[in-house]
């Protein structure tokens, strides 16, 4: 869990970064969640709340594969932060206390 804030952290300060220096990689929400779906097939896979109530989403589409991780500000602006190729989606099981894997 520890790792996921510190993510969310620096998500949350890059979407500050992005959107002073590249304006178009950012939008309203709904504009972005829309241009996912119908351009990728892209759909929310999770969630999760980073610092300053900064919301990060993962989305992606099974069937072409393709993701991207967005951060939404307070303020409800919408920026994208990564995207890229081969998503898959796992469930692994934590590691044995003790025991190297």
């Amino acid at each position: 869990m520890k790792g996921l804030s510190a993510a969310l952290a620096m998500a949350s300060l890059c979407a500050t970064q992005i959107s002073a220096q590249s304006g178009p990689r950012c939008a309203p929400r709904e504009v972005v969640v829309e241009h996912l779906a119908t351009e990728y097939g892209e759909s929310r896979q999770s969630i999760g709340l980073g610092a300053n109530n900064a919301v990060m989403e993962i989305f992606a589409s099974e069937s072409s594969r393709t993701w991207t991780i967005i951060v939404t500000t307070a303020s409800g602006l919408t920026c994208l932060m990564a995207s890229g190729l081969a998503f898959e989606t796992l469930a692994e099981a934590l590691p044995t206390k003790g025991r190297d894997t």
